[in-house]
């Protein structure tokens, strides 16, 4: 397809799907849902127990299925048709929300509850990539996995920003119960829309769960192009490291809470506006060949931070970085296609599960390093370390593309040769 082909491919017309349209809906209001539902937690807990720490620990679990979940669970995207997976988690995950709006609920209950909604996420979000790439193919499925990018990013601002309102006059069981409307609304979205699909592998029941994930894991190993776009993804987690630090970064540089919100909003905000520019000024070659370069260029504003900037400098410079961000939106279907298809929901696994656990890794190192020295130091560090380690990666991407025979782009699985 020629470059001038590429660029006539738009929003409008990827928003044209029917199917895409019911699936881009039900993810974007779970996901508000899902920000709703995390302030509300917070402020549930906290009013329960008036611990901060415990209110932190309950927010931590959130993380903790990702270190299994998506290796464990993300191939069961592989193993039933997509759409009977996103109702079933979408059900599931509804269940447990409303669950933990009963009135009375012992907080250790709420920690179990929070943790199984969590890993039940795990399948669904390989089910939701690997679905996009069935309803749409080539740069069609690259826009929409940028619009879905984007929404997550306005979802991630819009969500807090509603939560504060809506909490102020109403209570935390009130979102916890919003929260598990939105996934009912997307089963029932996703269930009377999608067309189903049959199972990316058939006769499952014959061979052993283990042996996917092994080869899975195989899968994502010894292919060369999969190993840089993973390490490319997860950078994500160091990127994250200022949002973790927020609250201490705004003391560090005498700014009051409303500072805090507005730091907090400053990354999302850059990476919605940088995917839509991304995506609207680059053509789908040169997107696909900068973003190793997009990526080590998003560390640069954060290592800036090591100076202390005034709040309003420090709202830009973490602006900056999330636009960087933008090259997650090529980064993510470049790896979802590069996936064999049979194995592609465990491929996504693996990488959801790995991101959700640099992140959490990240942040907890950020704050030993800001604990140790100084905020504005920790998330300078974690913006050095991007650019340095985004900048290695960069290098073997462009000898991928460049045909490098010493990088073969594959090479045959053996899972036996695997040590999990």
């Amino acid at each position: 397809m020629s470059d001038a082909a590429r660029q006539r491919v738009t929003f409008s017309q990827v928003f044209a799907d029917r199917e895409f349209r019911a699936v881009w809906l039900a993810d974007a209001q779970s996901a508000l849902g899902d920000q709703l539902s995390r302030v509300a937690l917070s402020v549930l807990v906290y009013d329960r127990s008036g611990s901060a720490l415990l209110t932190a620990l309950v927010y931590a679990v959130t993380f903790l299925p990702a270190l299994f979940g998506g290796l464990l669970l993300g191939g069961v995207a592989d193993r039933f048709p997509h759409r009977t997976t996103l109702v079933a988690c979408n059900l599931l995950r509804a269940g447990l929300v409303g669950t933990m709006a009963v009135s009375g609920m012992p907080i250790a209950v709420l920690v179990v509850l929070v943790f199984a909604s969590t890993a039940a996420a795990a399948p669904f979000d390989s089910a939701n990539s690997a679905m996009l790439a069935d309803i749409l193919e080539g740069e069609r499925y690259e826009v929409a996995s940028s619009a879905r990018t984007i929404t997550h990013q306005l979802a991630q601002v819009g969500g807090f920003a509603a939560g504060g309102i809506v909490l102020t006059s109403l209570t935390p069981r009130i979102g916890l119960l919003a929260d598990a409307g939105t996934f009912l609304i997307a089963a029932a979205l996703v269930r009377l829309v999608v067309r189903l699909r049959p199972a990316p592998r058939e006769g499952h029941d014959d061979e052993a769960y283990l042996r996917s994930i092994i080869e899975g894991i195989a899968v994502v190993r010894q292919t060369p192009k999969l190993r840089v776009l993973l390490g490319l993804a997860w950078l994500m987690g160091l990127l994250v490291v200022p949002e973790g630090l927020a609250v201490p970064y705004a003391a560090a540089i005498h700014a009051s809470t409303a500072g805090v919100g507005l730091l907090l909003a400053a990354g999302p905000a850059g990476t919605a506006v940088g995917s839509a520019l991304f995506m609207k000024l680059l053509t789908d070659e040169r997107r696909t060949r900068v973003i190793g370069v997009l990526a080590a260029l998003g560390g640069l504003p954060l290592a800036a931070c090591g100076w202390h900037p005034a709040l309003a400098v420090s709202a830009v410079l973490w602006a900056l970085s999330g636009a960087c961000g933008a090259y997650l939106t090529q980064v993510m279907p470049q790896y979802v296609r590069a996936a064999p298809t049979a194995r592609r929901g465990q491929a996504i696994g693996i990488a959801a599960s790995g991101l959700m656990a640099v992140q959490g890794l990240g942040i907890l190192l950020g704050g030993v390093v800001a604990a140790e020295a100084n905020p504005a130091l920790a998330v300078a560090l974690a913006g050095t370390l991007v650019t340095v380690l985004a900048g290695t990666a960069a290098l073997r991407w462009q000898r991928l593309l460049a045909g490098d025979h010493t990088l073969p782009t594959a090479v045959p699985v053996d899972p036996a040769t695997v040590v999990v």
